[in-house]
């Protein structure tokens, strides 16, 4: 694997984000699918390059982890990646020249009845690929299988790389294996349930979302774009919070981070839409540290250790 290479030709800094807090409508395919398009477009209207929604948001979180509902029919309102509801926001990635990214249950062919908790990625172009959720959480392991490949994907702003919420906040070798890969924004489509009516529930939400989305940051100088539900979905209610931050500049020359888009402590289902400069994550770890010649992050040391756990 050869370390931190970018693209030939120089990729572009400057970048236009938007990410939400998404209220689903549990089981609704239709009334989801017709609220990711018209967010889609207004976010292209308003200058996006690239619009993130959340996990599940295609037919809801709870709709999946709900036991009473049959798995017989859970399968059977899943689509592949070339069914009916990619094809629809594709057309509008295209039309419009815009990454779409939203998080659906994707069964590999109509046939199967294994299913995934993915993510669509789509762009000017149209279709590019799905990522499966490497690291389900809980319940979910109930109704899908574990993905097992990271997904990057390239754009004109360099490679982008993919995880679903429980991905993002506890496995940072995913996080990682993407900066060392090349990659300066990372995904976090996710579904971070608010406990309410539980006392401090908010705080406790954001001490929950914030600081694991900020490790990232503080650990590799990447950008994190993060897309969360909000509001009740059926059993749950989901925090919102959604959100970029990035690296920030400062007069030490020490990584520290900035919240640039969003809000980790608003609820409300509404968009939030704006530029990062993509150059401040310089990616220090996978950088040649003049004093060694070489970069600090070493995967070839890293590897052996997971040798000796496998071995025991």
């Amino acid at each position: 694997m050869e370390a931190c290479k970018m693209k030939t030709n120089r990729a572009k800094d400057i970048m236009n984000i938007a990410v939400m807090n998404f209220k689903v409508w549990t089981g609704d395919k239709e009334t989801n699918l017709a609220h990711i398009e018209e967010y889609t477009v207004a976010a292209a209207k308003r200058g996006a390059d690239l619009v993130l929604f959340p996990e599940m948001c295609l037919m809801g979180y709870d709709y999946f982890v709900d036991e009473t509902i049959p798995m017989e029919q859970k399968i059977a309102v899943t689509e592949t990646a070339q069914g009916p509801s990619v094809k629809r926001i594709e057309k509008v990635a295209k039309d419009y020249g815009v990454y779409v990214i939203f998080g659906m249950s994707e069964k590999m062919s109509e046939d199967a009845t294994d299913l995934y908790n993915s993510a669509v990625v789509l762009g000017p172009d149209g279709f590019i690929g799905t990522y499966q959720k490497i690291h389900p959480f809980g319940t979910e392991n109930l109704w899908c299988k574990k993905g097992e490949t990271p997904f990057m994907f390239d754009t004109e702003w360099g490679p982008i790389g993919l995880g679903i919420c429980y991905d993002s906040y506890q496995f940072p070798e995913l996080v990682r294996y993407y900066v060392y890969k090349g990659a300066r924004l990372y995904l976090n489509p996710t579904a971070v349930i608010e406990e309410i009516p539980n006392e401090g529930s908010r705080e406790a939400f954001v001490r929950c979302y914030t600081p694991h989305l900020e490790y990232s940051v503080l650990a590799s100088s990447v950008y994190i774009a993060s897309s969360n539900l909000t509001g009740y979905d059926n059993a749950s209610y989901f925090g919102g919070g959604s959100m970029v931050i990035g690296p920030k500049t400062n007069a030490f020359g020490e990584v520290d981070v900035v919240r640039y888009i969003g809000d980790d402590r608003d609820y409300q289902a509404k968009m939030f839409i704006g530029t990062i400069d993509l150059s401040l994550a310089v990616r220090h770890q996978c950088t040649v540290n003049p004093y060694a010649g070489t970069p600090d992050f070493r995967p070839e040391i890293y590897k052996k250790f997971y040798e000796d756990l496998e071995e025991k």
